[in-house]
């Protein structure tokens, strides 16, 4: 990926960072997010993605739903967001690239990760227009 275009979407995630509710902000400081040109050969196999732009993001973790005492030893929670995924979303007909949407999907992304965090399973996020 190609400097401006990774400029151009950090940008975009951190307005997209200072508009969420402060509770948003509070639970990033506990889960997380790394950002990613494209998800890992790994990553495709486990989530069944052929293509790297057909994924915006993921959740590792356990879900809070979920935890157990038994859960000690586990890796952390992480939310991931692949930038070529939430581009490919962004880009336009004619090829460019249109802020509004790519703040959109930036925002749907991180809000459809932080729902598996918390055990929403996609159906609902679909129905809450994070799907």
């Amino acid at each position: 990926m190609n400097t401006k275009l990774r400029n151009l979407f950090d940008a975009e995630l951190e307005t997209v960072l200072t508009e969420v509710p402060q509770q948003v902000r509070d639970l990033l400081e506990k889960v997380p997010l790394v950002v990613e040109d494209y998800p890992s050969r790994e990553v495709m196999r486990r989530t069944h993605v052929r293509r790297r732009s057909e994924l915006c993001g993921l959740y590792t973790g356990i879900p809070l739903i979920r935890r157990s005492v038994d859960d000690w030893g586990v890796p952390s929670d992480v939310i991931h967001l692949y930038r070529e995924g939430i581009l490919s979303l962004a880009t336009k007909s004619d090829g460019t690239i249109s802020r509004t949407r790519l703040r959109r999907q930036i925002r749907v992304t991180l809000l459809h990760e932080l729902g598996h965090h918390h055990g929403m399973t996609e159906r609902e996020l679909r129905e809450l227009g994070y799907g």
